[in-house]
Formats: C-alpha cells, structure tokens, sequence
C-alpha cells in the first residue's frame, strides 16, 4: 500500500533535514504501532524490512521500546542468579 503525506513545504524541509522522510514516517508508524499492540515484532520487522530479530531490538531500543517484564520472569532470574552463587 502507497500513503501520501502532504506536509507543508516549510516543515516538510525541517523535517527532512535529518534524513529520508519517508523512512521516518514509515518508522515513526511502526514504532507506535508496535507499542500499541497493532504489531507483532515479526511484522514490525516486515514493514521495515530489517533481517533479524536482533536488528528489530535494536531498533527498538534506539526508539526507547522495551519488552515489558513480568514478576514471574524476574523471580526465576533471582532463583538462577542465586544457584549460580550470586
């Protein structure tokens, strides 16, 4: 699917100074999409045709997304932590 932006002139040269704005739109899009729950991190990597699951945390986490972390998760860090004498 093609989507047409019109941004006015002004802003659309600002906007564009720091790179494609193509690109950012289309990121911009895929970021809040995933943090929404809109997005699988597999389809988030499709949209922005990136290769591997560590290149799609990586763009993540250069876009202040992380993955939420349950209690039970934490608690099982703690046990295996504490059998490896930590």
């Amino acid at each position: 699917m093609n989507v047409v932006l019109h941004i006015p002139d002004d802003l659309a040269v600002s906007l564009g100074e720091s790179g494609d704005i193509e690109r950012q739109a289309l990121e911009a899009l895929a970021v809040e999409s995933y943090r929404a729950d809109r997005l699988t991190k597999a389809e988030l990597r499709r949209m922005l045709g990136l290769r591997t699951r560590f290149e799609a945390d990586a763009f993540l986490k250069a876009h202040d997304v992380y993955e939420p972390i349950e209690l039970d998760d934490v608690e099982r860090q703690v046990r295996d932590l504490q059998r490896l004498g930590f």
